[in-house]
């Protein structure tokens, strides 16, 4: 028999797609793709960061139609199926898959341990990014890696400088120009009839910001005073977090009025985000989520360089009103987040 394992449907140990749709055989399939190069890309977490490398797809499938794209990640849940052919969460037996490969590209866009071994153990024709170094440390492979990502890595001063938003550098890494190239996000409907009043403007109020970097927290306080007057404005306010801020959000609840419905799984949350106009975030995984719903964004920032951030013309970036030297630093000695007030956030979202 003629079988294709050069298709881009062929799956090796199950039928592919045309065959359990229409019942072809290799030899008279019309749906036959040959693969004309094989890319694997290495980006592995976490997921406001696999998110907002997604615009990367659109340039390479643009170059390359037919090619075999293959991402190594910790969130294969986030991806999409529709642009990428084979999504492998990190495991033993992924790793020693890949390792008996061989690309014509490979990316690897994290400086991790691991993502730096595999650039240098897989073969491939190219790489871009980072590779490990003599030490085993991250180690540019071009110019571009050093200029955009590695040294700014390394520097607190030259990340400051740095005008650039994530998306440029990466797109340069890959020796492309970033053109406004839009997140991919697949979108469920989860089934649940949420009880939101569609006819007033739906504001999303995200208050959580993970675990590692504390210093990013907006005040109690503070929300439940943004919640009750965009309440009073006759906004539809819906609090939004994970469990980890499950009490907060009861509380924020009782004491505004706004809508609190619980925490999550990740395809329901994306769901009730997506039910949002505008949504009210520190730089978080909902955050990025925003950016690839396309929703309006009012995004807190403290302790990065904002310049990373690109909202895409539909957002606005509010930092407090004091200069604090909490720059990448897990907890701020100031509590800086303390000026930035609810009446300036209430003026941005009324703005938007």
């Amino acid at each position: 028999m003629i079988i294709n394992i050069d298709c881009t449907f062929f799956k090796g140990d199950i039928p592919c797609k045309p065959h359990k749709e229409n019942g072809y055989h290799c030899d008279d399939c019309p749906s036959y793709k040959k693969i004309s190069n094989k890319i694997l890309i290495i980006k592995l977490g976490a997921i406001g960061d696999v998110i907002r490398t997604t615009p990367l797809l659109r340039k390479i499938r643009k170059e390359f139609p037919d090619a075999q794209i293959t991402w190594l990640t910790y969130s294969p849940e986030i991806l999409s199926t529709n642009w990428i052919n084979r999504i492998l969460h990190v495991s033993t037996e992924n790793i020693e898959l890949l390792k008996n490969l061989n690309f014509d590209w490979l990316i690897n866009l994290d400086k991790d341990s691991i993502a730096i071994s595999l650039t240098n153990s897989i073969s491939a024709k190219k790489k871009s990014g980072f590779t490990i170094d003599d030490f085993g440390h991250a180690k540019p492979i071009s110019s571009k890696a050093e200029e955009d990502k590695w040294l700014t890595g390394l520097f607190d001063d030259l990340n400051k400088k740095n005008t650039k938003n994530y998306m440029q550098e990466i797109f340069e890494i890959c020796d492309y120009n970033f053109k406004g190239e839009e997140y991919i996000l697949d979108i469920e409907n989860s089934g649940i009839d949420w009880n939101i009043n569609k006819d007033k403007k739906v504001i999303g109020l995200n208050t959580g910001c993970g675990g590692r970097w504390t210093s990013r927290l907006w005040i109690t306080e503070y929300w439940i005073k943004l919640a009750k007057d965009l309440v009073s404005c006759g906004y539809e306010v819906i609090i939004l977090g994970g469990e980890q801020e499950d009490k907060k959000n009861k509380l924020i609840q009782k004491e505004s009025g706004a809508k609190y419905f619980g925490y999550f799984s990740l395809k329901v949350f994306m769901d009730l985000l997506n039910q949002c106009d505008t949504i009210v975030s520190a730089v978080t995984m909902a955050m990025h989520l925003a950016v690839g719903l396309k929703k309006n964004l009012i995004l807190f920032n403290n302790i990065f360089n904002k310049n990373e951030f690109y909202l895409y013309g539909r957002g606005e970036i509010l930092e407090p009103d004091f200069d604090c030297e909490c720059y990448f630093t897990p907890i701020c000695p100031n509590n800086c987040m303390q000026y930035l007030s609810p009446e300036k956030v209430l003026v941005a979202i009324k703005k938007i």
